[in-house]
């Protein structure tokens, strides 16, 4: 168990005892607790300012999150958005973010399913809208071949989680009760013991010995990897199409009703960039690992980017099928009571910016604004 786990464990009672719902006082891709409060400019605003001077933006400082990394990087919103300048902040936590938007620090945020879901629920519906997608996959069960050599040798082993009822920890006790093994959600303990550890830690944690195994997101995956590990399961082979969201666009409800120009800029920023992601993969993954390097002050090695950024798919379609499966999964682990997620949903203005670049229409599942 890595030496500060108890810090980790005090932060992860503090984080549940706020919030009403269990399952989902955590990160989507679970890098730390804290954000970094630093507003970043990194491409002057030109022209006539929208109906808002500044649009504050707010995304996590990994790769799942690689559509904000190069659309910072390359100035793509900031292009959109003419005269009205992009401020940036970096976070580490869903819930930090969550609570920067409900506080006024940020308008619009990329972020995971989990902290999506609990910030509109604990809110009444009141707080955020999903208005678009941004990223699949990128999640992976990587163990220790010594100790673990087929699926079946999970049982009885330590396999850490972000945190405490994230994206992730509802997956991987969604995919041990469907193999009819039994854990206790909120301790972590039964057939398999599930160790709640910052993805900060985990890669030392896997090095000494403290667990057996991960199921994480990237790049933490690949930095597991990289001391040896192997992959066991990658989470998109679990779904259908083998696509499941882990990265969505937010805004503020209030900043969609008074500036939806703004709004519709930033989408037309982000389908911009998942296009030239996808036409320019390379050039793209070196412009993420590049503002990952000015947001942490330290880049990727190849050895860790180059599979881990493979492993993403990105996307503008939200997923929302899978989201209300995500949902599903942590009611049926007893983290979550049934949420009403109607109108988590607008994506009226992402179908009309696909609609101007020739782009098909998404689908809400039915969980749209009416």
């Amino acid at each position: 168990m890595p030496a500060n786990r108890s810090t980790l464990a005090r932060r992860g009672l503090a984080a549940v005892a706020a919030l009403p719902l269990l399952a989902l006082a955590a990160t989507a891709c679970g890098y730390g607790s804290d954000s970094d409060d630093s507003s970043q400019e990194h491409v002057s605003a030109k022209g006539k300012a929208l109906s808002a001077d500044t649009v504050r933006i707010g995304y996590f400082g990994n790769l799942t999150h690689g559509t904000a990394l190069v659309g910072n990087q390359k100035g793509f919103f900031q292009q959109e958005l003419k005269g009205t300048q992009a401020k940036y902040q970096v976070f580490n936590a869903g819930p930090s973010e969550i609570e920067a938007l409900n506080g006024g620090s940020i308008d619009i945020g990329w972020i995971g399913p989990s902290p999506a879901i609990n910030g509109y629920t604990k809110s009444q519906s009141k707080s955020l809208r999903i208005i678009g997608g941004s990223a699949s996959g990128g999640v992976k069960l990587v163990v220790d071949p010594k100790k673990i050599k087929s699926l079946d040798d999970v049982k009885g082993k330590k396999i850490a989680t972000p945190q405490l009822g994230n994206t992730q920890d509802v997956a991987f006790l969604n995919w041990i009760a469907e193999r009819g093994w039994k854990v206790d959600a909120a301790s972590g303990k039964g057939d398999v013991s599930v160790v709640r550890t910052d993805n900060k830690i985990t890669p030392d944690a896997y090095k000494s010995g403290s667990v057996d195994g991960a199921w994480v997101p990237e790049p933490t995956a690949s930095k597991l990897v990289a001391e040896g590990g192997k992959v066991l399961l990658d989470e998109a082979d679990l779904w259908p199409g083998k696509k499941f969201v882990i990265t969505n666009i937010i805004v503020k409800q209030s900043f969609l009703k008074e500036h939806p120009d703004v709004v519709e800029a930033v989408l037309r920023g982000s389908v911009k960039t998942n296009a030239w992601i996808k036409a320019h993969p390379d050039e793209a993954k070196a412009a993420a690992n590049k503002q990952l390097e000015q947001d942490s002050g330290k880049p990727l090695p190849a050895n860790v980017l180059d599979p881990a950024w493979k492993s993403i798919d990105f996307t503008d379609d939200p997923l929302a099928s899978t989201l209300n499966s995500e949902a599903d999964h942590a009611v049926k682990a007893g983290l979550l009571q049934k949420p009403d997620l109607a109108g988590i949903y607008d994506l009226k203005p992402l179908n009309k910016v696909l609609a101007a670049t020739g782009g098909s229409k998404v689908d809400d599942a039915g969980l749209g604004v009416k």
